[in-house]
């Protein structure tokens, strides 16, 4: 479900995040769908359970997982509108752009230099 990196620079905890927010907004998983407990994922990785627990805490804040307690932890129905947002976000931006006088070429330019921050 998820892999780490061992010899990335990026921390083992946002290796996590990003790869189950980027799934969840790629819809490979759910509304609904459970995801592995904080130790049982911390376990299949090989770190440490804080780790996990930090990933799904910042997914969690984004609104892209729910806890329900006993019931475990799920994709939230919220990330779905994760992409209406950006979707809003990005026609938003688009509209800046032009106003702007830049280019499609320049604003995406804009956009991945941001997107790489």
């Amino acid at each position: 479900m998820i892999s780490l990196d061992p010899i990335s620079t990026v921390p083992p905890y946002e290796q996590v995040r990003s790869q189950f927010a980027r799934k969840i907004t790629d819809r490979e998983l759910a509304v609904g769908t459970r995801l592995p407990t904080v130790r049982a994922l911390a376990a299949e990785l090989g770190i440490a359970v804080n780790t996990v627990a930090r990933a799904y805490r910042e997914l969690e804040e984004a609104g892209l997982i729910e806890t329900r307690g006993r019931a475990g932890t799920v994709v939230s129905a919220a990330g779905e509108r994760t992409r209406e947002r950006v979707l809003h976000a990005a026609r938003t931006y688009a509209t800046t752009a032009r106003e702007q006088g830049l280019t499609p070429a320049e604003a995406l330019d804009i956009v991945r230099a941001a997107l790489t921050d």
